[in-house]
């Protein structure tokens, strides 16, 4: 046995064996110690190698998914070796012969397809990075769903096209490994890379795996794709191959994305707006977890690659706004849809499932069901005579299909109730084969015959706890407690005794036993072959399914936009090829979800207009007066508008955005060697690099990670970069009030801040934004509300009393001479008028015995001390 497992991981170094044994999946040497680690189950022992014990752990095959989940997690990659024969077949080719296994797939975190190890409502892709000469492609597919996509890209775009997909898991030369562009991505990414031998990524071979796969002599029906593209599509199709041992799951036809076609959002925006996870990694709190309406586990999916990928097609952006407007004028309609979606499964995974061969009778019944809603949902898309539904519903309720004969197929051979796993058997309904039922009746009246035989035996040795019991060892068998021993007659054949119990067997019980054993055999083996045939009716209409699956998607989308936009009160954007930028009334909608959620103050709307005249905006004003919030906010406004969904907003015309940059918060990046500040210039230079006049930037405190005056001429060279240079709409927060200046030099550019009252010494934010620029910038009132010490805020004053004065240097001077800081700081706030003579004050407090005082005298020398302070 050794021999056999040694042999199938020399083929497979890289992944941790899973062994089957049985029941278990086993582990031995390095893999057993690895597994028990990441697993956190015990470390155990069997035979020896090389005069060494041999390490061994195990998992359940009944419950494998959860222990493959936490190795995939934790970037290990698992090959299952399962039994390829029974152990009867085994011993025909001798006594001793080894039951034969042999791999029948390698788990990798890019091709899991099983629901416990899938997040229902996102994608889990295979990408694939692929170079022919200097042309860079990206292609990704999802085995699960069958989406297959490809698209060039140039060198600088790697990261964003990788951060928008989000994948699974990477392949990519091993060549690169060396290039520093891909070791940037490796530093990002190093748990989801899987480098492969470079003949993987040929161009041609690429050509003839795609041109097999899909049964075509040319690829032109697909579209004109480079060789890069066809370099980095015939890596996955190889890849996917290898990991499935020759089975392939239903895939779409690859459909080829130019980068032009989604706005670009590089992964330093992505995180900074929290579009699909927080900071954290939490997908609570993201724009995604606030919007997200959708019933079903495609239309999440669908909502999620959205949110990554905003079109810049005008044409698509209306059409599916037009869908919104459909569902969001009548609330009866949307909600009739609703109830039909809230009963349809996930039919593109259970059909995954079953081209693979890894699905059951379950995943029919989900075919079955998803199926059965397609008459509901064409129905619940219809017009209702008066108005034509819009070109998206129309084809939409086309792309449903029809799929009655399917439906009464599956209806008629399936059984209510359906066991999780094909080979338990009792999944094909009564009444659709004959053969099938007299065999299950055959079954079913020899175990009646059981219990006869066991209440007649009970009476004929007059034993009344005697029983008639099964296991894969014996077989069917007598059991009685050993008391009763002298009961039992000879024609009671001994089987086995142990401790509390004594085992026999007859030979009617034998012959009773043979009988049902062939009857539920025969039954099992024509429910197997039945399957098969099921299966292969479901797959061979995948093509059709995956399409209704995708019209699903799609209105379930259009709906949970329009049920939003009810429960907010959104208005639908205009959305065109041009450059405007015009937002009345818009609010955060994460902000303003967490404020509903909260019961707290509504949200303080704001406008936003960068046209021609003033697409730059200079925004100041002081730390929580909600200046970053105001530029995230028109930030994701873009991005809903070009998802196609409406906004949160009194009304938005925004052209079209082909570019979002973002530059908001402080953080560090330890792993690279890189300060705060060196990141904030990392990314800011990629902002003035790609820059162009259709895109969006939004900016926020450029400049203050390093010196003032070193902050400032960068913040300044920055703000007429953007004016000068990119031409773009661009928001630019500040605390430099110096760069106000710059409203009189650049005609583009425009001064806003955030409006804020004083109020008896406290500042109150109104988080308004007007025209104009902030007087100051009110930091020591913000600490103030932060809780910092008296003794410091008052410090702060004086230093920024002295530091406000013209003559500033000699104000340095006098403050680095002011030395202790805080012991100064202290005298100064205790006795504001401290002359050189004794204070009558101090001179009656050191007089007085604290501990004699009673109440009343206390109150009467507080009456004295008041008496004696100077301005009383």
């Amino acid at each position: 046995m050794m021999e056999q497992y040694l042999a199938i991981k020399e083929d497979h170094p890289d992944s941790l064996l899973f062994y089957r044994m049985g029941d278990f999946y086993e582990l031995f040497f390095n893999d057993a110690e690895v597994a028990s680690a990441s697993l956190n189950i015990a470390l155990t022992k069997r035979g020896k190698h090389a005069g060494q014990d041999i390490p061994m752990c195990g998992v359940p095959v009944h419950a494998a998914d959860g222990y493959l989940q936490k190795l995939i997690r934790n970037g290990h990659r698992v090959a299952v070796a399962e039994q390829t024969e029974s152990p009867a077949e085994a011993k025909k080719r001798g006594y001793k012969s080894v039951v034969a296994r042999e791999v029948v797939r390698l788990v990798t975190p890019g091709t899991i397809t099983e629901e416990s190890l899938l997040d229902s409502r996102s994608h889990n892709f295979l990408v694939a990075l692929a170079r022919v000469g200097k042309v860079y492609a990206i292609a990704w597919l999802d085995i699960s769903t069958g989406d297959f996509s490809a698209t060039a890209i140039s060198m600088d775009d790697i990261g964003a096209q990788v951060s928008r997909l989000d994948p699974g898991e990477i392949l990519m030369s091993d060549r690169w490994l060396d290039e520093a562009v891909f070791r940037e991505l490796g530093q990002d990414w190093q748990k989801n890379l899987t480098p492969l031998p470079s003949v993987r990524f040929d161009s041609q071979s690429g050509e003839r795996r795609l041109q097999a796969l899909f049964d075509v002599k040319t690829l032109d029906a697909f579209g004109t794709f480079s060789r890069a593209e066809l370099a980095a599509c015939g890596a996955l199709v190889d890849y996917v191959e290898l990991t499935q041992k020759g089975k392939f799951p239903l895939i779409k036809p690859p459909t080829q994305q130019l980068s032009s076609d989604v706005m670009s959002i590089d992964a330093a925006t992505r995180r900074n707006l929290e579009m699909t996870r927080t900071m954290t990694g939490d997908r609570q709190g993201s724009l995604l977890s606030v919007i997200d309406r959708t019933i079903t586990g495609a239309g999440g999916r669908k909502l999620t690659g959205d949110i990554a990928s905003p079109s810049t097609s005008p044409e698509l952006i209306h059409r599916r706004l037009d869908m919104v407007t459909f569902f969001e004028q009548s609330d009866s309609r949307r909600e009739r849809l609703r109830d039909i979606l809230r009963r349809c499964p996930d039919t593109e995974r259970a059909l995954s499932r079953l081209s693979l061969g890894r699905g059951g009778p379950r995943d029919l019944a989900v075919i079955r069901d998803g199926l059965a809603e397609t008459t509901n949902l064409r129905q619940a898309l219809a017009g209702n005579g008066l108005e034509e539904p819009p070109e998206g519903i129309v084809l939409a309720g086309e792309q449903l299909g029809y799929h009655a004969e399917l439906v009464d197929l599956l209806t008629r051979s399936l059984a209510p109730d359906l066991p999780l796993l094909t080979r338990d058997g009792g999944f094909i309904g009564k009444g659709y084969r004959a053969d099938l039922d007299e065999f299950k009746a055959l079954r079913d009246e020899s175990r009646r015959h059981i219990a006869n035989l066991q209440a007649r035996y009970a009476a004929q040795v007059k034993v009344p706890s005697l029983k008639i019991k099964h296991n894969n060892v014996l077989g069917y068998f007598i059991e009685i407690t050993p008391r009763f021993v002298d009961n039992m007659e000879e024609s009671f054949i001994h089987r086995q005794t142990m401790a509390n119990a004594v085992r026999y067997s007859t030979v009617e019980l034998g012959e009773l036993e043979d009988k049902i054993s062939r009857a539920a055999d025969r039954a099992l083996a024509l429910e197997l072959t039945l399957y098969d045939e099921l299966a292969k009716a479901v797959t061979d209409c995948g093509a059709n399914i995956l399409s209704a699956a995708e019209a699903m998607a799609q209105v379930d989308v259009a709906a949970s936009h329009a049920q939003l936009a009810k429960e907010n009160d959104y208005c639908r954007p205009l959305v065109d090829e041009g450059v405007a930028f015009d937002i009345k009334g818009g609010r955060h909608p994460v902000v303003e979800a967490a404020l509903q959620a909260a019961a707290e103050t509504s949200f303080v709307a704001n406008d936003c207009n960068l046209n021609e005249d003033q697409r730059l905006w200079l925004l100041t004003g002081p730390n929580m007066a909600g200046k970053s919030t105001f530029l995230r906010q028109n930030a994701l406004i873009a991005i809903m508008a070009q998802i196609g969904a409406y906004v949160p907003a009194a009304s938005a015309h925004i052209g079209i955005v082909d570019r979002l940059f973002s530059r908001v918060g402080a953080a560090d990046d330890l792993a690279r060697g890189r300060s705060t500040f060196m990141v904030e210039m990392v990314e800011t230079a990629s902002i003035l690099n790609q820059a162009g006049s259709r895109a969006l930037v939004i900016l926020d405190e450029i400049g203050r990670g390093t010196a003032t005056f070193d902050g400032l001429s960068i913040a300044w060279a920055t703000v007429e970069n953007l004016h000068d240079v990119n031409k773009c709409r661009a928001l630019f927060a500040t605390h430099y009030h110096e760069l106000t200046a710059l409203g009189s030099k650049l005609p583009a550019l425009s001064n806003h801040s955030m409006r804020v009252r004083e109020w008896k010494g406290d500042v109150i934010f109104l988080h308004e934004v007007g025209e104009g620029s902030a007087d100051r910038s009110y930091g020591i009132q913000v600490a103030k509300l932060a809780g910092l010490p008296k003794a410091v805020v008052k410090r702060a004053e004086n230093v920024l009393e002295a530091l406000e004065q013209k003559d500033q240097t000699s104000a340095s001077t006098r403050l680095a001479n002011d030395l202790p800081l805080f012991a100064t700081v202290i005298e100064e706030v205790s006795t504001p008028n401290v002359s050189e003579t004794v204070s009558p004050i101090l001179e009656k407090l050191e007089l007085i015995s604290v501990d004699d005082l009673s109440p009343r005298d206390a109150l009467d020398l507080l009456y004295e001390l008041k008496e004696l302070c100077p301005d009383k």
